[in-house]
């Protein structure tokens, strides 16, 4: 396979990875929404979802209603914005269509009938609620992660793919975290946020034996087992970008992004969970900013300088 054709099918399988872990994610974080709202019917759900969209980084009308019909519209099922979950999805499926030749057929399949199964999902959601197609989307973007490690050998295919659900995870770990930072009145508790992040039984299961804020944030940030905390997502970063690097001839810019990955891992690995709280803010902010270089950085070394469909406050992907 000649290098121009790695770069397209490189590109492509990289943003797979981005995307399903996107569409995961986000029915995390907007069902842990949509429970706070459940949960406190007398509190302003306008100013709830306005903190949602605030923490996914999309603006909206500030003289317009915002409502959970909102909500749903734009960051669920809307198919033809990428950083909502439907849209998310259908760019994954696009994608996996055009590089069907180097990706399993069950992970192709996987897809395909996730796609096919959308409209019946939204129309059971229209009857019993959003519930049910958020927990569809995460079931399934499960099951292609998992098709993905067991049915694919671990080659620069995978590294490609992992690397793009590596970073669009340490991305959404940070937003996550945002939301109960910026709008603590208006987003979920702590407790909600582990279990938005599928942290909860681990979370429990540590060596931690407390539920106050700054632990919680610590194992979503510092844990170093965790697949979705910050840490590990930043070590398997590196670790693709390593393998990367060794099949490639672009040493330099490829350290670029390695250099820029393993500063911010070595930042959180020598914090202080006990101080972790009082510089938050600064961390989430860093975290954002590596996830959005490296990104650049990964584009200008391996893909084509073409516009990719990316978050609509991204530039430059």
């Amino acid at each position: 396979m000649n290098r121009g054709m790695l770069a397209r099918l490189a590109e492509l399988i990289y943003w797979t990875g981005r995307y399903v872990e996107r569409a995961d994610d986000t029915s995390r974080i907007v069902d842990a929404y949509v429970h706070r709202i459940a949960e406190d019917p007398f509190g302003d759900s306008g100013v709830t979802c306005r903190s949602l969209f605030a923490t996914l980084g999309m603006d909206v009308d500030a003289n317009a209603s915002v409502t959970i019909e909102t909500v749903l519209d734009r960051l669920v099922f809307d198919a033809e914005s990428p950083s909502a979950i439907t849209g998310a999805l259908l760019a994954a499926y696009e994608n996996a269509r055009r590089v069907r030749e180097v990706i399993s057929s069950e992970m192709w399949i996987c897809l395909n009938a996730t796609r096919n199964d959308l409209a019946a999902q939204r129309d059971e959601a229209s009857r019993v609620g959003p519930a049910s197609y958020l927990k569809f989307i995460r079931e399934r973007s499960a099951l292609f992660a998992g098709l993905t490690d067991a049915t694919i050998s671990h080659d620069e295919t995978w590294w490609y793919l992992v690397l793009g659900r590596s970073l669009e995870r340490i991305d959404m770990t940070a937003r996550l975290l945002q939301g109960r930072l910026f709008a603590a009145d208006h987003s979920p508790d702590w407790l909600t946020l582990l279990r938005a992040a599928g942290a909860m039984e681990s979370y429990l299961r540590s060596a931690v034996r407390r539920s106050d804020p700054e632990a919680i944030a610590a194992f979503l940030l510092l844990d170093r087992e965790f697949p979705r905390s910050a840490y590990h997502s930043l070590t398997v970063a590196d670790h693709c970008l390593d393998q990367l690097t060794r099949a490639s001839t672009h040493l330099d810019i490829v350290n670029e992004a390695r250099r820029t990955i393993r500063t911010t891992q070595s930042r959180l690995e020598y914090m202080d969970p006990k101080t972790l709280l009082n510089s938050l803010a600064e961390i989430l902010t860093l975290l954002e900013t590596t996830s959005a270089t490296a990104n650049d950085q990964i584009t200008s070394s391996y893909f084509r300088q073409v516009v990719a469909t990316s978050w609509m406050s991204e530039v430059g992907t």
